[in-house]
């Protein structure tokens, strides 16, 4: 199953009041070697598959993967879309970051993973497409 949507888009605060810049993912990208891990909920022992995928654009940073029926959260996440979950969530850390008044602005980030989430902590941050659910719902 292909999956894809912004993970995270720039310059709107999330619930905690944190807001990411333009360009903070691409040196992140850039030094990446391995693929992106696909995680359901942000649970490491629930990997679903690999994002192939990932650029910033004026709007965010677009993934798109597949969920691979060999992977052990790989079940959990169809249930999880056949649902109509379609959140996405960036685990990261923070390498550049100031404080302002509702959170903390992020310069750049160091991505570890993008999960598919029941609520994302961005709630615009959302898959735009999901093609293959109909076989595995």
């Amino acid at each position: 199953m292909m999956i894809e949507g912004y993970a995270s888009l720039f310059g709107i605060a999330d619930q905690m009041g944190d807001v990411v810049r333009a360009g903070a993912f691409g040196v992140s990208l850039k030094r990446r070697r391995e693929k992106l891990p696909m995680l359901v909920e942000h649970e490491r022992r629930l990997l679903a598959g690999y994002w192939d995928f990932a650029r910033e654009d004026g709007r965010g940073l677009y993934v798109r993967g597949a969920i691979s029926d060999d992977q052990p959260g790989a079940s959990r996440a169809r249930r999880l879309l056949a649902r109509g979950g379609d959140g996405l969530s960036i685990g990261f850390v923070p390498l550049v970051a100031h404080k302002h008044a509702l959170g903390r602005v992020i310069e750049e980030i160091e991505l570890l993973e993008v999960s598919i989430v029941t609520q994302p902590m961005q709630p615009q941050a959302r898959l735009a497409l999901a093609r293959g659910l109909g076989r595995a719902a």
